[in-house]
């Protein structure tokens, strides 16, 4: 091997370029609620990885790994990073494989539509193609406390499900009219990715039930057991190379940490911003906790 080749396979092995035959492969971390997150929490939205992603298909690789590990979250954010994801695999002429950790459900496995095949452990839990909301109502507690609430609103429908007020069944219908309009979308992009391959009834695939990973290959909603370096090592070989592609952070973000939101705001900006954020941890943990993570 003369020095250029030398050159080309150092690079190739750090995912940087050269003419080198070492495969390399780029891994792109998928993990966490889909949508936003809180002051000190980055939720998956296509915002927040477009960086990572672009990046995961700059390089000269040879496929793209997903790995995801994600009870769900916002339809839209699951429905625009599976998007772009496929639009570069096509214009890049890059294959992109998935690979489901503990969890892959409802926008979690939307996400996993991003690849050409996906690949699960048998233990994974996979599935729950359906649409879910949920709230409280604190109309009898507020009444308890002697609170007064005042709401002031043009449009009749602007109040839609007021936790505050009792529950209205016209509001309740037109929220199931909106999660049916969102569910229909879901199988429709299932449907659309899986194919032939799905080998279930429309009852049993799309009632929003979750399975196991071996399940789920017998339904034809994944396409293979195994972790993604034994499955990579026997596409592209026992020398193939992972390209980690690790999410940028603020330099703010990586040098103050949690204490970067108290240095820049004022009291009750940050009293707000840390109760928002409270919220959103509680919101995370239902996510986990709905399938027993």
């Amino acid at each position: 091997m003369n020095i250029p080749e030398a050159i080309n396979d150092i690079l190739a092995r750090y995912g940087l370029g050269g003419h080198s035959k070492i495969p390399v492969v780029a891994v792109l971390r998928l993990n966490g609620v889909i949508g936003g997150g809180g002051v000190n929490r980055q939720g998956l939205t296509l915002a927040a990885l477009e960086p990572s992603i672009k990046k995961a298909f700059s390089k000269r690789v040879r496929a793209v790994c997903l790995l995801i590990n994600s009870p769900g979250g916002s339809p839209v954010q699951s429905a625009q990073i599976t998007a772009y994801i496929r639009h570069l695999s096509q214009e890049k002429k890059v294959p992109v494989f998935a690979f489901t950790e503990d969890i892959a459900a409802s926008g979690g496995y939307w996400l996993s539509l991003a690849a050409d095949e996906i690949y699960a452990d048998p233990m994974s839990i996979v599935g729950s193609i359906g649409v879910i909301s949920a709230s409280f109502g604190f109309q009898g507690l507020i009444e308890r406390l002697g609170i007064e609430r005042r709401v002031y609103a043009q449009g009749d429908r602007k109040s839609l499900l007021d936790p505050f007020k009792p529950e209205d069944p016209d509001d309740v219908k037109r929220l199931i009219d909106i999660q049916a309009d969102i569910h229909r979308q879901f199988v429709d992009a299932v449907r659309k990715w899986r194919g032939d391959r799905l080998a279930g009834t429309d009852d049993i695939l799309f009632n929003g039930d979750v399975w196991t990973g071996e399940r789920a290959l017998e339904l034809g909603l994944v396409d293979g057991l195994g972790d993604m370096r034994t499955i990579m090592r026997r596409m592209y070989g026992s020398d193939v190379r992972f390209l980690i592609i690790r999410r940028p952070s603020s330099w703010l973000a990586r040098h103050f940490g949690r204490s970067v939101s108290f240095g820049l705001v004022g009291g009750d900006t940050v009293a707000g911003r840390w109760a928002s954020d409270l919220i959103a941890a509680v919101e995370e943990r239902a996510f986990w906790a709905r399938f027993g993570l």
